[in-house]
């Protein structure tokens, strides 16, 4: 569980602005990681960062956008969750691969109003994802802009050969998740229906800290069990064709298997009219694994990896379709219908 600060939800403009040199010199704190530990020989303060990758190691390279009012709402998002979730999000991508996250670039543009203490939130809340994944701040880039736009690249490293793609699923094999799906989707729409957000809220919790599933990336990684894996970031229904797409199969995914949300933060919300199976099948923001094992692997795969569930949903299909199978046994088509941000826009 992702400690939270006691601070209050509202953040004071700042009427100051600060120039771009003490701005820079407020990244380079976050960035004191010792360097050594992260590959780098030389981080912020030169034009540009030296890596050295380790042997026996392939760079995995990855970058994301976080922008406001996409991905978050300047008034109503703690700028401590802003920080923390645009790293955590990004490494999520380095857990799918089966690799592990070294450091990464910020480029931040920002209102001179939100310079002060909302930065200074900010940053409190990426010092500790950088502190908890492991990932040190390399360099980056600063300018100003009306909206506050965050995009992060992240290298990491895998042992030459161990990455595990999204192409190497195979008929007959089984449909793997992590955790439960659909929270942080329920997590966005309660914030979206509140006036003040309480970061206390076992239900916020997954939509405002999401955790990026590096250990268990690793492990299935290390011990060649997935053979094809990728994050659920856009929802189980989309990012499922995507695998399938890649691995050139189809899959069919029983609904009475798919983790649904918690079932409290359910029944407290029945007068919100939300359906748990849909939140879980096209909710997006879980960060959770989505990976596939052959046949002669599944008794090797536990119940659950550090805490958290793994579940078999599925199977891998010859046909190129997606089905989902109800409980009386009829099936359906499964469409994405999961996050598209150009369906989104229109």
């Amino acid at each position: 569980m992702t400690r939270q600060p006691k601070r209050s939800n509202s953040t004071r403009i700042d009427r100051s602005p600060l120039s771009e040199r003490q701005i820079i010199q407020k990244l380079r704190r976050v960035g004191a990681l010792r360097h050594s530990t992260a590959g780098l020989r030389v981080g912020i303060g030169d034009d540009a960062a030296l890596f050295v990758p380790r042997p026996s190691f392939q760079t995995v390279l990855t970058c994301d956008w976080f922008l406001e009012g996409t991905h978050f709402l300047r008034d109503k998002h703690p700028p401590d969750s802003v920080g923390w979730k645009c790293l955590a999000r990004a490494v999520s991508d380095i857990a799918a691969m089966g690799g592990a996250p070294r450091c990464f670039l910020l480029s931040l543009a920002l209102p001179p109003s939100h310079v002060g203490a909302w930065l200074d939130e900010f940053l409190s809340g990426l010092r500790r994802a950088q502190r908890r994944l492991g990932c040190v701040l390399a360099g980056g880039d600063t300018t100003t802009s009306i909206r506050i736009l965050i995009q992060v690249t992240v290298v990491g490293e895998v042992r030459s050969g161990k990455a595990v793609l999204r192409s190497g699923a195979k008929p007959g094999d089984a449909v793997f998740v992590s955790g439960r799906l659909g929270e942080a989707e329920l997590g966005l729409r309660l914030v979206r229906s509140r006036k003040r957000v309480d970061r206390a809220d076992p239900r916020l919790r997954k939509h405002l800290y999401p955790e990026s599933r590096l250990r268990l990336g690793l492990w299935l990684a290390q011990k060649r069990l997935a053979t094809a894996m990728m994050d659920l970031s856009d929802g189980l229904s989309t990012d499922l064709a995507r695998l399938c797409a890649a691995s050139r199969v189809g899959a069919r995914i029983e609904a009475g298997r798919v983790p649904l949300p918690f079932h409290d933060s359910i029944e407290r919300n029945r007068e919100r009219q939300i359906e748990p199976l849909h939140l879980a099948l096209h909710g997006g923001d879980d960060y959770e694994l989505l990976f596939t094992v052959s046949a002669t692997n599944l008794r090797r795969v536990p119940k659950s990896f550090g805490g958290v569930r793994l579940t078999q949903i599925g199977v891998i299909t010859r046909e190129r379709t997606l089905h989902l199978l109800a409980a009386d046994g009829s099936k359906k088509d499964l469409v994405p219908g999961g996050w598209d941000p150009f369906r989104a826009a229109r």
